[in-house]
């Protein structure tokens, strides 16, 4: 599982501020909120707007907080490998309930084959930092650039700095947090997918004294 927090010094861009599609909005603006994401069946994009791919990642989360850098582990086997090792750069796409299949079956079939935009009538979204498209039907799309590369063993780990973090919109709420709660996203286990619970709890709940009630 990721969690990443935006780091308030990031250069975070929306695509509405190059006058590309307004589904993502500006999270600049609203760097003082926190942003909560979780990440754990993902899909990666990569190449270029005119030649991409998509990737399903299940190994992948974040790996420092200043400067925000993340990683994915792909094998050298899979058709994207090659794509991001050349290139240097892919998008973390989060997925929800709704891209489950989408997520699946990019995660079976190899786009050596298949156009895997095409095929599961996703659409493209121009970037802001990297060549690489973001999956519009994405809630959340991180651009990331790779900083190195660490051979495993049946896996390569790319590790990557954050350039942006772009979201749809519609998911932040009225104090300009993003609101995980109507994403729908799904998780991997085992060879499942799952979505998603409700909220147990917070981040130092344990530990927090209950408020006095006013008399």
């Amino acid at each position: 599982m990721l969690n990443i927090e935006i780091n308030y010094n990031l250069p975070i861009k929306s695509v509405t501020d190059n006058g590309n599609s307004k589904r993502k909005g500006d999270l600049g603006m609203k760097a003082k909120k926190a942003l909560g994401i979780t990440l754990a069946a993902v899909m990666v994009s990569c190449g270029t707007m005119e030649k991409s791919n998509i990737i399903t990642v299940a190994w992948t989360g974040i790996l420092n907080t200043d400067p925000a850098m993340v990683y994915i582990s792909v094998r050298p086997s899979r058709h994207s490998y090659n794509i991001i090792k050349n290139q240097g750069e892919f998008v973390i796409n989060l997925t929800t309930k709704e891209l489950a299949k989408a997520t699946d079956w990019c995660g079976v079939r190899s786009g050596a084959e298949y156009d895997k935009f095409k095929e599961m009538n996703l659409h493209k979204q121009k970037a802001n930092f990297v060549q690489c498209p973001m999956i519009e039907e994405s809630p959340v799309s991180v651009e990331c650039k790779v900083k190195e590369i660490r051979e495993l063993g049946s896996h390569h780990m790319f590790i990557a700095d954050v350039l942006a973090i772009n979201a749809d919109n519609k998911y932040i709420d009225e104090k300009g947090a993003f609101d995980i709660s109507k994403c729908d996203l799904i998780s991997y286990l085992n060879g499942h997918y799952y979505e998603t619970g409700k909220q147990i709890g917070r981040f130092g709940f344990s530990v927090q004294k209950k408020k006095k009630k006013s008399k």
